[in-house]
């Protein structure tokens, strides 16, 4: 058995897996395996594998199909073989020393079941420190995201994976690694967070959000949390402000740069997108699945 297996879910890319091969052959911790979960109905991923086995990476290719980030991840966790498992995208890349700070925090006197990296592009750094089911279901605790998001193989096997509706290419488009997080914190998985272990990603500079396919995208991803609001019962006053912070920030901007003309309209769409996806995943996932899951889970 290996101590780590990488479970990468890919489609549509080829070339810009190569930085990742590159951060992986670079590290200072070696047993771990790739295990790349590919969803291309073409062959366009063979130079980059065989790139990836020239460097000595201990590497399988799976076929998944059709495209769905959250079941390809668990056909990956079906076929790993670490005991720790870890979610790489397929346009990210990882520090030399990743890996290897991972490993040697779960061997701290604490033993956490899961341990959250930090995005080094997106978020700063923040003391080390556990998360907690309080303070992630209020959305105030430390940030996680899937690239960043390592879990023992015995923990994803009790909580059986990701949920396959939510998530990239799903009605609810994203969600998947928040709700992993809180049904982890939920079952008393202790989730550490280390700093140290770095991953890099490119993050969205801020900028216009005039563009009507980026406000329906920010309305997709928005349908995620309005679900998890549903599926966690989470409290009336978590899911009222995540209604109405996206209408009343841009205001607030807005109020405050009150001479300079034209602020306000462009970030109140957006915001506006963001609640209308938000209201839209909480009631459909309400009325659709949470008696469902609430039988499922022994909670009726």
């Amino acid at each position: 058995m290996r101590e780590i297996s990488l479970i990468l879910a890919t489609v549509g890319r080829a070339a810009e897996l190569n930085k990742l091969i590159d951060s992986l052959a670079a590290q200072t911790f070696h047993d771990f395996e790739l295990i790349v979960i590919d969803q291309n109905k073409d062959d366009r991923l063979q130079p980059v594998l065989q790139r990836a086995r020239s460097f000595g990476i201990a590497l399988r290719h799976l076929k998944h199909t059709p495209p769905n980030l959250a079941l390809a991840r668990n056909a990956g966790i079906a076929a790993a073989g670490g005991r720790w498992l870890g979610f790489p995208d397929d346009d990210c890349w990882y520090e030399p020393q990743t890996l290897e700070r991972m490993l040697l925090r779960t061997l701290r006197r604490d033993r956490p079941a899961g341990v959250v990296g930090r995005w080094v592009e997106q978020d700063p750094p923040h003391a080390p420190g556990t998360l907690s089911w309080q303070r992630s279901s209020h959305f105030r605790d430390l940030p996680v995201s899937s690239i960043t998001l390592f879990f023992a193989r015995s923990l994803l096997a009790r909580l059986g994976g990701f949920d396959g509706r939510l998530g990239v290419g799903q009605w609810f488009g994203a969600g998947e690694e928040t709700d992993i997080v809180l049904r982890a914190l939920r079952a008393g998985a202790l989730l550490a967070y280390e700093p140290d272990v770095q991953v890099h990603h490119r993050a969205d500079a801020p900028g216009q959000v005039t563009s009507a396919a980026l406000r329906r995208a920010a309305r997709l991803r928005a349908r995620g949390a309005g679900a998890l609001y549903a599926k966690h019962r989470l409290p009336a006053w978590v899911i009222t402000r995540g209604l109405l912070s996206p209408l009343l920030m841009p205001v607030l901007k807005s109020v405050a740069g009150l001479f300079a003309a034209g602020t306000a309209a462009p970030g109140l769409l957006h915001g506006l997108a963001i609640a209308h996806g938000r209201l839209q995943g909480w009631l459909r996932w309400a009325l659709a699945y949470r008696t469902r899951d609430d039988e499922r889970t022994g909670q009726v």
